[in-house]
Parts: structure tokens; C-alpha cells; sequence
């Protein structure tokens, strides 16, 4: 058995290779390295696979964040509202702008922005709300929504998890994860279900003013070659990993039943341990299994990390430390205590190896060393 990984990246790319050399191998032969026509080509490919009407492609999933979140013309003061439950890239931009952090708790089985306890969080000075759809499947975004316009607050999805997820609202309406929100978020990070060979990313809406300003944001805060409008960014998605996702995206909807069909192994040989628990599903939202994480209830998470180790099995554990409880956050004035479903969920989440190569004797080998420690 090859070395076990948690994305296997090399597999992947072997089965594509001649499509993502030839077309490296064009841009390359063309020069057209920043803003060439393999970019603009793969802006349409997502506009056409999300239906949204404007993508803009940007250098990286937290530039991304950050030029939505310019792009609103937020001021210092101004409160924006997000998940404890995620990647620090979310709270990073939100400190960087100089805008006030507001923190909510997880729910507990979805491990996305609990849509209870939003409300509660919103006061005068909100003017966003930034829900990330953790793991591979969304928020509650109906609620959200309905609690957001009723507020008039933007909302600005983090889709870096579940591209390609689908969610279905009250009435039936199926919207593709990142187009609901008045803007959305992705990351083309290479580990991310559509990923590229570097690092990229992409913002969506369907707001013609907001796509007009965030093209000026990413491009120096200019329409006009060397005419600066306002302050903005250098955040652009290279040429040559735009030919990568030309090629990924044609097999994204591939990509997301793989990953599917190995939760569904998962989930069939360990829903009955009273030791562990599967990841609960939000009925309105498809998963797309960024990660496939368990909930360790009976054992130590961390023991079990070590046994898997030792067995040349790798697990992750996202998150372990809450952002409340960071360094870099604790002038925010939270303790612990304040998201106990956060700090719980700190301390039992455990991911194991989820991509789209995963074949059925290495992942019978992961699944027969967890049964074996948590039996």
C-alpha cells in the first residue's frame, strides 16, 4: 500500500495530466502570464457552473474575504459577525481592515454559525455577516438571509469549503453555496476540492455595482491604467493557474461524488459506535466533504490521533485551539467558556483522510485502525 495521505493531490493529477500540461504548456508558449485569456476563460467556466452573474478571480481565498469586505465600504467601528468555528483567515481580514470582530457559537452538529444565537449578536453598528460553510456543507443560509434583510445587513458567504454544493431553500429552489450572499468567497488553495497548483481564489455576486468595485479594488484601485480611483490591492489569479482550473473544473461534480461515495463508506462503518459520531448532515445543503470529520466521544481525540499515527495513518484535527482563545484575538475580551460548543468541539473533532483518489483498500485500512482503538 502507497504512503496514506490526507489529500493525494499526485494521484489526481496524474489522471489529468495530459489536459493540464497541454494547457500550462499554452500559456506559457502565448507569454500571457497575468490576466490572459485562460483567466477570462475560466471567470466564465465558474460563472456558468455557479449561475451567478459576475466572478472575479483574485489571488487567494483570504483576498478574497478582505476585498468583499472593501468592497462594502466598511468603516473602523463597524461590527461584522462571523463563526468562531473556522480558519483564521476569516478573522484575520476583519482585524486587518480595523473592523470589530463579533464572534458566535457553532452549532453543535453541523459545526457551521448557529442561526439562533445570530440575532443575538447584531446590534446597531453590524453591517455584516460573514457565514462559513464548514467541511464541505452550508450554513443555514435561509435563516441567515431572512435574519440579515430583515436587519439590512450584507452577507458575505466564505465558500472556501464547499464548492459545488447545492442548497435547496423552503420552496424548493436549489442556489449553488457562494451565490446566495450578496457576495461570495472561494479558494482555489491547492487542497480544496477545486484546487489549483498554487494559490487563488474568487469573488461572486450578482450586484453589478459590487463587481464593478471589487475589479478596481484588485487591480490598484483603478479602471484606467495609472488613474487610481481609490485605495485597492494587487490580487490576481495567474494565468497559469487559471489553465489548472480550466481542466478541474470540468470534473468538479466527479470530484464531489468521489469525496461522497467515501463519506458514505465511512458513515456505513461507523454510525453504529457509540464511541464515535458521523458528521451530521444540514437537510438543506449537499455535502461536498472538504474533510470528513468524526466527533470522538468516548476516547481521547488525541490518543487516537497518536494510534493512527503510528500506523501511517494522518488525522487532522480543525480546530484545536478556538479563535476566542488565540493570542492574536484575546484583546477582543472573550474567556473561555464564552462558545462552549466551539470550545467543546475543540477538543473532540478528529479529520480523517478524505479525497478524491481514495480507494476501497486504503480506506478499509483507515476504517479497520479506528475501530480498532475506539471498539
Amino acid at each position: 500500500m502507497e504512503k496514506i495521505q490526507m489529500v493525494d493531490l499526485s494521484g489526481q493529477y496524474k489522471k489529468i495530466k495530459p489536459e493540464v500540461d497541454a494547457q500550462i504548456q499554452e500559456v506559457i508558449d502565448s507569454c500571457a502570464f497575468i490576466n490572459g485569456p485562460a483567466v477570462k476563460e475560466f471567470q466564465k467556466h465558474l460563472e456558468n457552473y455557479l449561475q451567478v452573474k459576475h466572478v472575479i478571480p483574485c489571488g487567494n481565498g483570504t483576498d478574497a474575504l478582505q476585498i468583499s469586505l472593501m468592497a462594502l465600504g466598511l468603516k473602523p467601528g463597524d461590527e461584522v459577525i462571523t463563526s468562531n468555528f473556522t480558519f483564521v483567515a476569516t478573522v484575520e481580514v476583519i482585524a486587518l481592515l480595523g473592523l470589530e470582530l463579533v464572534l458566535v457559537d457553532a452549532d453543535p452538529n453541523t459545526f457551521n454559525i448557529d442561526p439562533k444565537l445570530l440575532e443575538k449578536a447584531i446590534t446597531k453598528n453590524t453591517k455584516a455577516i460573514v457565514p462559513v460553510h464548514v467541511f464541505g456543507q452550508g450554513a443555514d443560509m435561509e435563516s441567515i438571509m431572512q435574519i440579515a434583510n430583515k436587519h439590512k445587513i450584507t452577507v458575505v458567504e466564505d465558500n472556501a469549503q464547499a464548492i459545488g454544493a447545492d442548497y435547496t431553500f423552503a420552496d424548493g429552489k436549489t442556489q449553488k453555496l457562494g451565490t446566495i450572499g450578496h457576495l461570495g468567497c472561494t479558494s482555489f488553495f491547492p487542497s480544496k476540492n477545486l484546487g489549483c497548483y498554487g494559490d487563488g481564489g474568487a469573488i461572486m455576486t450578482n450586484n453589478d455595482a459590487l463587481a464593478e468595485k471589487i475589479r478596481q479594488i484588485t487591480n490598484h484601485g483603478s479602471k484606467k491604467k495609472y488613474y487610481h480611483q481609490e485605495v485597492g490591492v494587487n490580487s490576481r489569479l495567474d494565468s497559469i493557474q487559471a489553465a489548472v482550473l480550466n481542466v478541474k473544473i470540468k470534473y468538479l461534480d466527479n470530484y464531489c461524488a468521489a469525496r461522497q461515495a467515501a463519506a458514505a463508506a465511512y458513515d456505513a462503518a461507523f454510525s453504529k459506535n457509540n464511541n464515535i459520531e458521523i458528521p451530521a448532515r444540514n437537510k438543506k445543503s449537499t455535502h461536498v466533504f472538504h474533510q470528513y470529520t468524526l466527533k470522538i466521544k468516548g476516547k481521547n481525540r488525541d490518543e487516537l490521533r497518536e494510534f493512527l499515527a503510528s500506523k501511517g495513518i494522518p488525522a487532522m484535527i480543525y480546530y484545536p485551539v478556538p479563535l476566542h482563545l488565540q493570542e492574536a484575538y484575546l484583546n477582543l475580551g472573550y474567556k473561555s467558556g464564552d462558545f462552549p460548543v466551539t470550545e467543546h468541539l475543540s477538543g473532540i473533532v478528529l479529520s480523517l483522510p478524505m479525497h478524491t483518489e481514495l480507494d476501497a483498500q486504503t480506506q478499509k485500512y483507515i476504517i479497520d485502525a479506528v475501530l480498532e482503538f475506539v471498539k
